[in-house]
C-alpha cells in the first residue's frame, strides 16, 4: 500500500467534501470530467444547417435526421485524430448539448431543466465511406465511429451561455478559415432536437447531443494542426478546441470497390 501524508489526507478530504458539495448545490452531477466518463452515448442530428446541405448536395430531411457516435471516439482537446488507412476524413465543428436529467419524451417546453451545459466538438466523418455506404442504402456507424473521432473541449457549465443560438462556430486548418457559422442559422432548435430525440430514446445523464455542422466541411490530412472556437454574440471565446492529425497504424483500411 502506498503511504499518503497526513497534510495530502486533508487535502483529498477537503476536495471530496467540496465536490460532494458542489454536487448538491445543482440538480445534475455532470462536470468537465464526467460526462466524458460517464456519458452513455452520442446522439448527432444531420442536415441541420442549410448551405451545409447545399454543399454535400443532399436533400432536406422532413425530420431531424439523427445518428449515433460511440463514446470511444472521445478525444480531448490537444490530442490527435487518427485517420484510418484509405480513408478521406471530413471535419464538421458543432456546438455539443450536455444532458443533465435524464428524460424520455421530453417536450420542447421542458428541454432547458435537462440540459446541464455546452462544448465544443467535431463530427469527423470518413467521406468517402459515407458516399459508399449511403449510395447502397448501409448505417453509418463505422463512417462516424472511429476511435478519435469526436474532438470535444472541456464542459462549459449553461449559465456560461445565455442564448445557444447565437453564439459563432469556427474552424481553422493550419491557421486558414475553413468553417465560420453562426448558431441562428439551425433548421432544428435544441428544444425540437431533445424533444425529438427523447420521443425515441431516452436521453441519460452526460449523454452528448451533437447539434449539426454549418457549411465549409472539407479533408484534413496527417500532419494538419486543426483549431477550433466558440463565441458568443460579443466575440468574447467561451471555448477552444485544438488537435493533430495523423495516420492511424494497423486497424481497419478502406478499399473502395
Amino acid at each position: 500500500m502506498f503511504a499518503v501524508s497526513g497534510a495530502k489526507t486533508a487535502r483529498l478530504c477537503a476536495t471530496a467534501i467540496s465536490a460532494r458539495a458542489f454536487s448538491h448545490s445543482r440538480p445534475s452531477r455532470i462536470d468537465a470530467i464526467a460526462f466524458v466518463q460517464q456519458g452513455k452515448k452520442i446522439v448527432a442530428i444531420g442536415r441541420n444547417y442549410a448551405e451545409h446541405i447545399k454543399e454535400l448536395k443532399n436533400t432536406v430531411p422532413s425530420e431531424p435526421l439523427i445518428f449515433l457516435k460511440p463514446t470511444t471516439s472521445y478525444l480531448p482537446s490537444g490530442g490527435n485524430v487518427e485517420v484510418p488507412r484509405g480513408v478521406t476524413a471530413h471535419y464538421e465543428v458543432e456546438l455539443g448539448v450536455i444532458i443533465g436529467k435524464t428524460g424520455r419524451e421530453i417536450s420542447q417546453a421542458d428541454a432547458d431543466s435537462h440540459i446541464a451545459g455546452y462544448a465544443l466538438a467535431v463530427d469527423m466523418t470518413a467521406r468517402n465511406m459515407q458516399d459508399v455506404v449511403k449510395k447502397k442504402g448501409l448505417p453509418w456507424s463505422a463512417v462516424k465511429g472511429f476511435d478519435t473521432f469526436t474532438p470535444i473541449s472541456t464542459f462549459i457549465p449553461k449559465l456560461a451561455i445565455s442564448d445557444p443560438h447565437n453564439l459563432s462556430l469556427s474552424l481553422k486548418v493550419n491557421g486558414a478559415v475553413k468553417q465560420d457559422g453562426k448558431t441562428s442559422d439551425m433548421i432544428h432548435r435544441i428544444p425540437r432536437i431533445l424533444e425529438f430525440m427523447s420521443s425515441i430514446m431516452t436521453l441519460e445523464e452526460g449523454d452528448l447531443i451533437l447539434t449539426g455542422t454549418p457549411s465549409g466541411v472539407g479533408p484534413i490530412v496527417p500532419g494538419d494542426k486543426v483549431e477550433c472556437a466558440l463565441a458568443d454574440s460579443t466575440g468574447k471565446v467561451l471555448s477552444t478546441l485544438n488537435f493533430g492529425v495523423v495516420q492511424r497504424q494497423g486497424g481497419y483500411q478502406f478499399k473502395a470497390e
